[in-house]
C-alpha cells in the first residue's frame, strides 16, 4: 500500500472501549417502550448502525412501531454513559503511528454526533485525524458501505481509492467488503476469531497497541 493511501478507523468499539455500554443503552432503551431482549442477542448487533438494529433484532413490526423512540431514548442512555467509556489500550497511538506513516486517516463513526465530538476529545484526535463521519451523514450505516464512501469522500477521495479499514466488528467487516476495503479487525467487539475470518477480516489483533506493534505487517505499513 502505498503513503498516499487512506485508513479508514471505526471509533465505537475499535477505539474506544464502548461496545457492552452500547448495549445495555440499547437494552434499557427498548425496554423503556415495553420491548425486553437479552442484553447478549442485543450485543451480537453492537457495530450495526442504530438505523439497522431494530428491525435487525425484531423485524419491521418492531422498527414502525418503536424505532424512532427506541434511538431517540437509546442516545440519551449512551448520554448517561460515556463518562464511563474509555480508551483501548492504545488507541491514539494507533492514530498516531498511521500518520507518521504517511498515511490520510478518517474516522469512520455511525455514532450520533455530540457522542463522536466527546470521543474526539477523549482520543485528543482532532488534530490528528483528517476528517471523520457522525450517524447524520448517511441514511444506511454499517454494514451498509455508505459510511465509508461518505469518509472516502470527506478526503475528497473517490470510491476506489486505495484505502485500508480498522473496525472490529463482523459488521464493520461487511461494510469494508461492500465498499472494497481490506479489514483488519481488533478483538474488542467480542465476535470470535472463526466469525472474523469467516466475514472476510484479513488480520485481527487483541487491541489497538497490539495493531500498532505490527503495522509494518499489514496494508498499514
Amino acid at each position: 500500500m502505498t503513503a498516499s493511501a487512506i485508513a479508514v478507523l471505526d471509533i465505537d468499539g475499535t477505539l474506544i472501549d464502548s461496545n457492552y455500554h452500547h448495549a445495555l443503552a440499547w437494552y434499557r432503551a427498548l425496554r423503556s417502550v415495553g420491548e425486553i431482549y437479552p442484553v447478549w442477542r442485543l450485543h451480537r448487533l453492537i457495530g450495526m448502525g442504530g438505523d439497522q438494529l431494530v428491525t435487525a433484532v425484531g423485524g419491521e413490526e418492531l422498527e414502525c412501531r418503536v424505532g424512532d423512540r427506541a434511538r431517540e431514548q437509546q442516545g440519551r442512555e449512551v448520554d448517561e454513559l460515556l463518562e464511563e467509556m474509555a480508551p483501548l489500550p492504545g488507541a491514539r497511538d494507533l492514530l498516531v503511528a498511521v500518520k507518521e506513516r504517511g498515511h490520510r486517516l478518517v474516522l469512520a463513526s455511525s455514532a450520533q454526533q455530540r457522542h463522536v465530538e466527546v470521543f474526539l476529545d477523549v482520543l485528543d484526535a482532532r488534530d490528528i485525524v483528517d476528517n471523520w463521519t457522525t450517524s447524520a451523514d448517511v441514511e444506511s450505516s454499517k454494514p451498509a458501505p455508505d459510511l465509508l464512501r461518505v469518509a472516502l469522500k470527506k478526503l475528497g477521495a473517490p470510491s476506489d481509492a486505495s484505502s485500508v479499514m480498522v473496525g472490529d466488528s463482523v459488521w464493520d467487516v461487511e461494510a469494508a467488503k461492500r465498499a472494497g476495503m481490506p479489514a483488519i479487525v481488533v478483538r474488542s467487539g467480542g465476535f470470535g476469531d472463526d466469525e472474523l475470518r469467516k466475514a472476510g477480516a484479513i488480520a485481527l489483533y487483541d487491541t489497538p497497541g497490539d495493531l500498532v506493534k505490527a503495522l509494518d505487517d499489514t496494508p498499514l505499513a
